[in-house]
């Protein structure tokens, strides 16, 4: 009888385990295919990269990359260079987009030279973090599991493919070499929001070296006016982007658009705020300070006034 049991407990968890493989083979599937549809975006580019269409190779590059880190990651089961990676892509195909372009313009340069800031400081920052925590929770299972392991590598180059779209695009299309007043807005939106989620970042980590993480939650500076400012800090700089590309996209280009809509959706919809606010939830629920501030302070747009005591 105890055998039969255990039998079908095995079988049981072989299914499971079956079924998951599945499930991430299918979702890998997926964002390879989106990939190539944001490709799409790019074949009216007269540029070339060692005879291939400049926009098509820059992807390929941003999958390579994954595949790459993935194997040795996998192997020591670690996620700690994940975000570093993430960044290196970003740092990359930027790059291959500007140096492939003979004349260069002022617009150009400067979305190179944001992307290029936005990406080291993100990097940097991000690896430090995961340096001194040890380990980052989204990848506890995850890295122990090939295909769903995988799947959150080939999901970071979707992250790269539609998030800096419209930045690669801008880059490898001609335009004159003007600086008219929408890329002035745009860059003013870019600085603010490198700015706000610049400062975000610091006071979060000032705030964790003097408080423990797990028994009191940051309430201070920019997080009293939004209970996540880095990630509207980013939503808006990724706006400012895609407003300085609005002075080169032309006809199917536009799809590139997608690109701040796309970072709103992730950050705000499918991973950072759902999860982090699930976890402070668990953490801090039981606290009336906490009830109050989810009360008086906005999960992102942050408010222009503090609360009176």
């Amino acid at each position: 009888m105890n055998t039969t049991r255990l039998r079908s407990k095995t079988k049981f968890v072989y299914t499971l385990r079956m079924s998951r493989q599945l499930k991430n083979i299918i979702t890998i599937i997926v964002f390879l295919i989106c990939i190539a549809l944001v490709n799409i975006a790019g074949q009216n580019i007269d540029l070339e990269i060692r005879g291939v269409n400049a926009f098509t190779f820059i992807l390929t590059i941003a999958v390579l990359i994954q595949v790459i880190f993935f194997i040795p990651s996998f192997l020591l089961k670690t996620e700690k260079y994940y975000d570093l990676v993430g960044s290196l892509t970003y740092v990359t195909t930027i790059s291959l987009a500007y140096f492939t372009v003979e004349n260069k313009t002022t617009i150009d340069s400067i979305i190179y030279l944001y992307v290029m800031i936005w990406a080291s400081r993100l990097g940097i920052y991000l690896f430090r973090r995961v340096q001194k925590d040890g380990k980052d929770v989204r990848f506890e299972k995850p890295k122990r599991h090939f295909f769903w392991f995988l799947q959150y590598w080939i999901g970071q180059a979707l992250w790269v493919a539609l998030t800096a779209c419209a930045a690669i695009i801008a880059i490898l299309s001609p335009e004159d070499d003007t600086l008219p007043l929408l890329a002035m807005v745009g860059m003013a939106l870019w600085l603010t929001g490198f700015t706000i989620e610049s400062i975000s970042d610091y006071q979060k980590r000032a705030f964790r070296k003097e408080n423990n993480s797990s028994q009191s939650f940051i309430h201070t500076g920019l997080w009293a006016r939004s209970r996540h400012p880095n990630y509207f800090g980013e939503i808006t700089l990724w706006t400012g982007i895609a407003v300085i590309a609005l002075n080169t996209i032309t006809g199917v280009e536009y799809i590139t658009l997608i690109s701040p809509v796309f970072v709103y959706i992730l950050l705000t919809r499918m991973s950072g705020v759902n999860l982090l606010e699930r976890i402070a939830d668990e953490r801090y629920g039981d606290l009336e300070e906490y009830q109050r501030y989810k009360r008086n302070t906005p999960v992102l747009f942050p408010k222009l006034s503090k609360d009176k005591k």
